[in-house]
């Protein structure tokens, strides 16, 4: 049972910028056709800016660029953006890359980023997830020149490239602002990204066309056709038959076979936390009753039943069986030795007899029943994560029934507050970020709290983490948060589960597969075998 292994990046830094960044040129023995990936990405928008959500980061990669790009260690490296600089406490200058260019032509500069952040921050009303946190401390934005923009925030931003590093520019329209119902109605996205908008259908295929004017060398690929294949059985065996060049999120149960057949296969661990999150603002719950089915007061506001039933959870099973060693235990929101994390939290194993007592003192000595909610086939291992979660449950008298569905439509039911009790998961940029939008208090106008669907709060939580956030990037910044989790932890608002390790498979057409702890599956990770 792997429960502290730490977090070791196995990517080469110079490669995988030059792949993310689009300046690793084909050669004309590399350049091929139609790349085809079977990915279980859907994506839900055609909106750049409306969803933070890796599908449509992942996919829309492709079209639009950031400022700022992470590499695998999760250090800012220049993308749009060729350098920063802090000119105070609250002022940013960023200078910009010369002669690049939009899809339709028209070209790049500094207006196209003060449109960019003025739209999220005064025009876009997006779903939870959304970009608006990022630049809600932005006072202004303005351009002096074509290749510089100066920013001023209302307050200490000292994390503000770190923000960027999320954010795809979009070209500034000759009126008006472009609507998320204008995009995806069929304005075609117009981005200065290494391929081009060709066709999307909507939960079937995104498909792209080679830029050959981009600014980072000529990609490799001529046409890129993403087919959703949600189902992991089903994106095994399009591999499996050479129906597509590469799968993304392959079952760590079909790598052996994979292998078998001649398929070939890369991973990484996932900057990213897979947890159980507890609805604790409620006074009843939907589907938490008694053993006789009567409806109770909700049990997760009380401490003491967070804290058994984090007892009652086996991380064991869940890595080394159901993930089959692509995994390791969690007890915080990132893998342990990335920058934030603390070294004190590590995995518990399971205490069913102190779980127990605990849920006697709370009050609950028989246990009680529940739906656990969650989605199927979005993260590896989820719905078997449900089972095996309701099983080690069950021995301490709680009765969990495990209630999977696609993730379109447990989001929607999540979000309208139908389940008390349910299965996520969530990646970031950063600790900080991660602990800002899932865990910090929900409040709009600081931006705070957009996956915290459970209304957890926590004063002090929140003040030692704007304390965190005010400290430029570095070791105090690092220690000030690990100081900030372990409070947090300790009041078990989530129960965190695992980070699961990204797989992906490709065939004989691919010569290579460059993977980012970030889990985004793009034609710009896939170069081309040699002939």
């Amino acid at each position: 049972m792997k429960l502290g292994s730490p977090f070791r990046p196995r990517l080469l830094s110079a490669l995988l910028i030059s792949i993310f960044l689009g300046s690793a040129p084909a050669t004309p023995a590399q350049e091929r056709g139609e790349l085809r990936i079977a990915t279980s990405y859907k994506l839900m928008t055609l909106d750049p800016q409306y969803a933070n959500l890796n599908e449509n980061t992942s996919l829309l990669s492709h079209i639009y660029e950031r400022l700022v790009y992470q590499d695998e260690n999760l250090e800012l490296k220049p993308g749009l953006a060729t350098s920063w600089r802090p000119l105070s406490d609250t002022q940013w200058a960023f200078k910009l890359r010369d002669k690049v260019r939009f899809h339709d032509g028209s070209a790049f500069d500094a207006d196209d980023v003060v449109y960019t952040i003025e739209r999220i921050r005064d025009f876009l009303k997006p779903p939870s997830g959304g970009f608006r946190s990022y630049v809600s401390g932005i006072k202004s934005v303005s351009a002096p020149d074509p290749l510089t923009v100066l920013i001023e925030t209302d307050g200490a931003v000292p994390n503000l490239p770190l923000f960027f590093s999320s954010i795809f520019v979009m070209n500034r329209p000759s009126e008006g602002v472009e609507t998320t119902e204008d995009l995806n109605a069929g304005h075609p996205p117009n981005g200065t990204g290494p391929y081009r908008f060709e066709s999307w259908s909507s939960g079937e295929s995104l498909r792209l066309a080679r830029n050959d004017d981009y600014w980072g060398g000529k990609p490799a690929w001529s046409k890129v056709t993403f087919r959703v294949i949600e189902n992991p059985a089903a994106r095994v065996a399009a591999l499996s038959t050479g129906e597509v060049d590469v799968a993304d999120a392959i079952p760590a149960r079909d790598v052996a076979s994979l292998k078998e057949r001649g398929a070939r296969v890369a991973s990484v661990g996932a900057a990213r936390v897979n947890f159980v999150q507890f609805d604790v603002a409620r006074d009843t719950l939907p589907g938490v009753t008694d053993k006789s089915g009567e409806p109770i007061a909700n049990p997760f506001k009380n401490p003491l039943v967070r804290r058994a039933l984090t007892l009652a959870t086996d991380r064991g099973i869940l890595v080394d069986k159901i993930l089959a060693g692509y995994g390791t235990a969690a007890a915080q929101v990132f893998p342990n030795g990335l920058p934030g994390t603390s070294a004190n939290l590590l995995p518990e194993a399971p205490n069913y007899d102190e779980a127990k007592m605990l849920l006697a003192k709370a009050g609950f000595p028989d246990g009680f029943n529940l739906v656990l909610a969650g989605p199927a086939g979005r993260y590896p291992g989820d719905a078997e994560s449900l089972q095996a979660v309701a099983q080690s449950w069950a021995r301490i008298g709680v009765n969990a029934q495990p209630a999977a569905a696609p993730f379109s439509v447990f989001n929607t039911k999540r979000a309208a507050g139908d389940y008390g009790v349910w299965y996520g998961g969530t990646s970031g940029e950063a600790v900080d970020i991660i602990l800002h939008t899932l865990l910090a208090s929900p409040d709009p106008e600081r931006g705070t709290g957009a996956l915290n669907f459970g209304k957890y709060r926590n004063e002090a939580f929140d003040a030692m983490l704007a304390r965190a956030e005010s400290i430029a990037v570095g070791p105090e910044r690092n220690a000030a948060l690990a100081q900030a989790t372990e409070l947090v932890m300790a009041d078990q608002p989530i129960i965190p589960l695992y980070h699961f390790h990204h797989i992906v498979g490709y065939g004989s057409r691919i010569g290579s597969y460059v993977l980012h702890p970030r889990g985004w599956t793009t034609a710009m990770q896939t170069l081309p075998a040699m002939e």
